[in-house]
């Protein structure tokens, strides 16, 4: 009888959960799925990282190539961000040229790049006006499960922590870029954002991590992201159900809390893994 109401009357069903301030799968409103994080396991890539948010799974993977820098800037290279949701992941997505969805977490993912300076450009330069790194970073959903954000973020910057680029020189003879694979050394991180989501229903409650069913039945969606130092990089709410100041606050603090919680797994999954 529960799974046919839940059927019938998916919203209700939820309600009568959030009245005891719980949900179906057995969290607290403001619980965290598990999260899981591995790093290095594309050995093609200069810097890898699969992140599995309870069944939300993304992997990131980092190729470095050389180009010319920007003409307007010629003391910095490049980053560039791409989300992948293909049918594998979720029958909601289609094959062919990236759906809005993808193209909305790409945009994100790049915001919070240059919002939160992971890395400055200048770092990416080899050679002014001559040589610079150009970092594409592949994101792809594996597994969609609601809270794409989170996933993604964490997964990006757990990949740029495990990237190890090789030295480079221009030889002052022949022009030409000399390689040495034999020292390679990791980019310099300078801040390290974590994304924290939100679902709001009928105004009232507020969930973390939202699954995707969760997402779908919310009359709002909202996602803060912050670096180490409590400051906040981020806010994305598009639309939907309004928050009261002291609503946001605790999301804020919300947010700043599951930051600490993020950096400690991470930290401890990057000791384990020996350099490249």
């Amino acid at each position: 009888m529960a799974a046919g109401y839940k059927t019938v009357e998916p919203l209700e069903y939820y309600r009568k959960f959030l009245k005891q301030n719980c949900r179906p799968d057995g969290r607290g409103l403001s619980e965290f799925r598990t999260t899981t994080i591995n790093v290095g396991s594309i050995t093609t890539a200069d810097g890898s990282a699969l992140v599995k948010l309870g069944n939300c799974t993304v992997m990131c993977g980092i190729k470095a190539e050389f180009a010319s820098p920007p003409t307007d800037a010629p003391n910095k290279g490049y980053i560039v961000p791409n989300m992948d949701l293909t049918p594998l992941c979720s029958s909601r997505f289609r094959p062919g040229p990236p759906g809005e969805e993808a193209q909305v977490a790409s945009q994100f993912i790049a915001d919070v790049l240059e919002n939160s300076q992971i890395i400055q450009k200048e770092d990416l330069c080899i050679a002014k006006g001559k040589l610079a790194w150009v970092l594409y970073c592949d994101l792809i959903c594996l597994d969609y499960d609601g809270n794409l954000f989170d996933a993604s973020v964490c997964a990006l910057v757990a990949a740029m922590r495990n990237v190890r680029l090789p030295s480079v020189r221009i030889s002052e003879d022949t022009g030409v870029a000399e390689v040495q694979t034999s020292s390679k050394s990791p980019l310099n991180i300078l801040k390290q954002p974590v994304s924290t989501s939100f679902a709001v229903f009928d105004d009232m409650y507020i969930l973390a991590d939202p699954t995707d069913e969760e997402e779908s039945l919310a009359t709002g969606l909202m996602t803060i992201v912050t670096d180490e130092d409590g400051k906040l990089c981020t806010i994305r709410k598009p639309g939907g159900s309004a928050l009261s100041a002291e609503k946001l606050q605790d999301c804020i603090s919300r947010a700043v809390s599951r930051h600490k919680e993020v950096q400690a797994l991470l930290d401890e999954v990057l000791l384990s893994v020996k350099p490249q």
